[in-house]
């Protein structure tokens, strides 16, 4: 083993694993509001920077032995730098929309950034992940920070409850995860994914087979995939809206690349075996999702449930089992931190006079005429979510029903795309409460400038200007998805 080139391949995970142990012992000696900021903007820096690293790999194609660190534990391929784009991204997006919010609530403390770049080490682990062992390794790195930082409120009793409640899921979830993997290794001798796919190309044994449903049904719970979504809603609403923005983006797109690379590397010649499980799943989250977000009152709750139905679309690309349904995947990815991010920093600007959050839908109502900035970027949000034409969100839902048309997934691409009309009400309620209700008068709040810029850029991107990135996207994602194929 080169341990040179395993150093460099794993260069963005070394540079957050050492800023990490670095500002976690500087916070030490600083519990100061100006200390923790200090500590925000450096971690934000970490992010920028191993974005910077991490580039390269998805620019050039990397694939291949070539990119294989650790005597094949870890993959830095164009497919894993895809995904580590997207979750650096969305890190850094929701350290920058923290510090305001927190000082509002009983002051920000240093140690919440340190476990963001902690559960961002993590999920950049997940998706190189080439073996059992890793996969779990990251998956749970990323599970200990996340549970923390759900319960980091502690002035808070939703945010001790949301904690709780996804600890306990969560630890479920992660024994369903590792019973599954046992399986595996017992019936096919290896925890390598590439020895997992030469051990299972003649056929999958009874055991192998019950392995590989509890190993999708833990990540399911990751994803928040029906029948595995019930913490989220609670999770979402009682957590911190910095964290919510954060386990809304980041964690869903590893969760999700780490799904597709189980899938394709390790069982990717028993395609047949998981696809009716993963069909099964992207249809139930489509309607469900569309449906539990129809009678609720609490914005974070009714993004909570779009979480859900988004995730279902998505797998329905994962379902076609093609490079051409994971590359709509990617590109809907794409496309969805920047609506997500968007979303929930609009929400953290819903404030009355005294600052207080408001998350009731009614609490919308005539925001267009008392704060039209707002309005204008949470109805681009809903719009772009909901999948209006010239929105960039639309984009996403075509490439994905055309990805399972080509696969021969007609009836499931139909049944989606009438989810996806279904869940359209929804999204077109809050724009109709915020234009053509009687103004309620409640949100007066000032934003924090910080907010206004990212919802002002996550908005330009998921506006129809936003088409003017779907060949560069589509191209990028393209590389992404062929990487996976080839070296299978």
């Amino acid at each position: 083993m080169d341990w040179m080139q395993s150093l460099r391949l794993t260069a963005p995970e070394i540079l957050l694993s050492i800023s990490g142990l670095a500002l976690l012992v500087g916070s030490a000696w600083g519990q100061t509001a100006r200390d923790a900021r200090a500590v925000n903007w450096l971690s934000v820096l970490v992010l920028v920077v191993a974005s910077v690293i991490t580039a390269p790999a998805l620019l050039n194609g990397a694939g291949g032995v070539e990119v294989l660190a650790f005597d094949g534990l870890f993959s830095a391929d164009a497919f894993a730098a895809f995904a580590k784009l997207l979750i650096f991204v969305a890190a850094a997006a929701s350290l920058l929309i923290a510090p305001s919010f927190f000082e509002k609530h009983g002051g920000y403390r240093p140690e919440f950034p340190v476990l963001v770049l902690f559960s961002a080490l993590g999920m950049s682990l997940m998706v190189s992940a080439t073996n059992l062992l890793t996969l779990y390794v990251g998956l749970e790195l990323n599970s200990l920070a996340a549970y923390v930082l759900a319960a980091f409120l502690k002035s808070d009793e939703r945010s001790a409850e949301a904690g709780l409640k996804y600890f306990v899921l969560g630890a479920l979830a992660s024994g369903i995860l590792l019973f599954g993997m046992s399986l595996i290794y017992g019936f096919t001798g290896t925890i390598n994914f590439d020895g997992i796919a030469a051990a299972t190309s003649a056929g999958l044994s009874k055991g192998a087979l019950f392995g590989l449903t509890f190993m999708l049904a833990g990540l399911a719970f990751k994803i928040s995939a029906v029948p595995f979504h019930m913490w989220t809603p609670d999770v979402y609403e009682g957590a911190p809206t910095p964290v919510t923005t954060l386990f809304a983006s980041a964690p869903k797109v590893a969760a999700l690349a780490l799904t597709i690379r189980v899938a394709l590397e390790a069982f990717g010649g028993q395609a047949i075996a998981w696809q009716q499980i993963v069909g099964f799943a992207a249809l139930a989250s489509i309607i469900v999702g569309a449906f539990g977000a129809i009678r609720q009152t609490n914005v974070k709750r009714l993004l909570a449930y779009s979480s859900i139905n988004n995730v279902g679309f998505m797998l329905v690309g994962l379902t076609a089992a093609s490079p051409e349904g994971v590359s709509a995947m990617l590109v809907y990815l794409a496309i969805y931190v920047p609506m997500t991010i968007g979303g929930f920093v609009a929400v953290l600007m819903l404030r009355d006079q005294e600052g207080r959050q408001l998350e009731a839908i009614s609490d919308l109502a005539g925001l267009s005429s008392t704060r039209p900035f707002l309005a204008l970027g949470l109805g681009s949000v809903m719009f772009s979510m909901a999948g209006i034409p010239f929105f960039f969100g639309f984009w996403g839902k075509f490439v994905v029903f055309k990805a399972a048309v080509a696969a021969g997934l007609v009836p499931l691409a139909v049944i989606a795309a009438i989810g996806s009309v279904i869940g359209a009400f929804y999204y077109l309620k809050i724009v109709k409460v915020m234009y053509f209700d009687d103004p309620s008068g409640k949100v007066t709040g000032r934003s924090d400038m910080v907010h206004e810029w990212l919802l002002a850029i996550s908005a330009l991107v998921i506006s129809p200007l936003g088409w003017l990135l779907t060949k560069g996207l589509g191209a990028l994602a393209a590389i992404a998805a062929g990487v996976l194929f080839v070296a299978a």
